[in-house]
């Protein structure tokens, strides 16, 4: 449960923001971990929108590159040391972070998780979240074109005036210019992997719900890359409710490609008013939405099983017949 809220505070809006607009995004997650696990004390994946790109661990303290890249990738000697500064430096700013967090909180006992997500898109924005044992705690903005700085500090120990203003001129000098040299050259050398795209497939699939007479319609999009994708489904043209639609996640399929589906139940008497269901998908690989139909005949939903049976009812009584024809020859 820990993880999953610590995944929900450190959601990356930078990344999404730079799917619809077309930039791209070098994030640094990293994971502190304070008690007796099996797991490394820090550790560290470098992303190049959303994949992996690099690891690094207290273990190895080294840049270990991940992925296939273009033959001229040799990691510059220059690159090499500024990265193992960075991670060095957010190895430490970690350790600190959590050592005080568990004396404010009082947890000083058991497992306790800092996690922290750290980066920069080609728009100029660095960002830079926190959160320790499922509490969301500080993160910061900083947009190099309106050289602008938005902070939201929830913990002890926010930055005064005189800090604020060395750390924001330390962003702008040194981490915000760095982040984004790097993120270039990993994007010449990974660009067949960021810049490829592939198309959805997507299915309207019906399943009937024998409790109920009703019926559960499913919307699927897969195989699609980049991730972003707007999936909608319509009754009559107009969007269904959020509250009735489930799912909505975009999931990979281990192959460098995503998937989405959407789920709403149809009662037994709105089956038998004859709505129209559209599913409509827009996407950056399409020239334009595409739109999957689905009209329902009155009366209960039919199922690949009841068709199965049918058909087989057929064959078998085609085949008694042909049996009776050939005996009587």
């Amino acid at each position: 449960m820990i993880i999953v809220h610590i995944i929900l505070c450190l959601s990356y809006t930078i990344g999404c923001e730079a799917s619809d607009s077309g930039s791209h995004s070098l994030l640094i997650f990293a994971t502190y971990i304070k008690g007796k696990t099996p797991f490394e004390q820090f550790s560290a994946v470098l992303m190049l929108d959303d994949i992996q790109v690099g690891y690094f661990s207290s273990k190895e303290p080294e840049l270990v590159l991940r992925g296939m890249m273009n033959a001229e990738n040799t990691p510059d000697p220059t690159d090499e040391k500024n990265a193992i500064t960075v991670f060095t430096a957010i190895h430490e700013h970690m350790r600190i972070q959590a050592h005080n967090l568990m004396h404010n909180f009082n947890h000083t006992d058991g497992i306790q998780i800092h996690q922290e997500i750290s980066g920069c898109d080609t728009l100029g924005s660095v960002i830079h979240k926190e959160a320790f044992n499922a509490e969301c705690g500080d993160e910061f903005l900083f947009n190099i074109q309106q050289n602008t700085l938005h902070t939201d500090f929830k913990w002890p120990g926010a930055w005064d005036a005189v800090l604020l203003k060395h750390n924001k001129w330390l962003i702008a000098s040194f981490y915000q210019p760095l982040c984004v040299s790097v993120l270039k050259k990993y994007m010449s050398n990974n660009s067949k992997r960021i810049m490829k795209k592939m198309k959805p497939r997507v299915r309207l699939l019906q399943n009937a719900l024998t409790h109920s007479g009703g019926a559960q319609l499913t919307c699927l999009a897969t195989g699609f890359y980049p991730r972003h994708i707007n999936l909608t489904l319509l009754r009559d043209g107009q969007p269904v409710a959020d509250h009735l639609i489930t799912g909505g996640e975009v999931l990979p399929n281990g192959d460098e490609t995503y998937q989405m589906r959407k789920r709403m139940v149809i009662s037994a008497e709105e089956l038998r008013e004859k709505h129209h269901y559209t599913c409509t998908v827009t996407h950056l690989s399409l020239d334009n939405k595409l739109d999957i139909d689905l009209t329902f005949a009155p009366g209960p939903a039919a199922t690949v099983s009841t068709v199965v049976v049918v058909a087989g009812i057929l064959f078998l009584a085609g085949f008694i017949m042909m049996k009776k024809r050939h005996a009587g020859v």
